[in-house]
């Protein structure tokens, strides 16, 4: 079973950009393009930036939610600001979530290891708790010795 934590959190708020993902969602390959070319082209517009700029702290979301039964990723912040008009407020329920840490060579490298760990090792192994959907977000937390480290959080419930 892959390293993994219970954590209680509270509830918070993520102010998200958002775009709708077309491949089914057994198409990780396709999914996998469709996030990275999401984030190259909000990073380059400068929208990503204008996001960080209202953050409340150093830690860049990467949310996948189901929106009126689509598939939903968005790139987003922690923060009690509003919302710029084009983004999305995504609130987590306060209760426990299994925490994943781990770390890559890029963000897209991490996000893919850690969704990777959790809904593949993680949550089909795990006997007292399930996944019952909501969002589940990675989370780029910081660089170390030029390596991306972060968590994937996910809100559970108790079987």
């Amino acid at each position: 079973m892959a390293n993994y934590t219970l954590e209680e959190k509270e509830g918070f708020t993520v102010i998200g950009l958002g775009t709708e993902l077309k491949s089914d969602y057994t198409d990780y390959e396709g999914i996998n393009k469709e996030k990275s070319d999401f984030w190259q082209a909000v990073s380059q517009d400068g929208r990503l930036d204008t996001l960080k700029s209202m953050a409340a702290n150093d830690f860049v979301f990467a949310v996948n939610e189901a929106v009126n039964n689509k598939m939903m990723h968005y790139a987003g912040v922690m923060t009690e600001a509003s919302a710029p008009e084009e983004a999305r407020v995504i609130q987590f329920p306060k209760g426990e979530y299994v925490v994943v840490k781990g770390e890559g060579k890029t963000a897209d490298d991490l996000n893919n290891k850690l969704a990777g760990i959790a809904f593949g090792q993680v949550l089909p192994e795990a006997k007292n708790i399930a996944y019952v959907g909501g969002p589940n977000a990675s989370v780029e937390m910081g660089r170390r010795n030029g390596i991306i480290f972060g968590e994937m959080w996910i809100p559970v419930v108790r079987k």
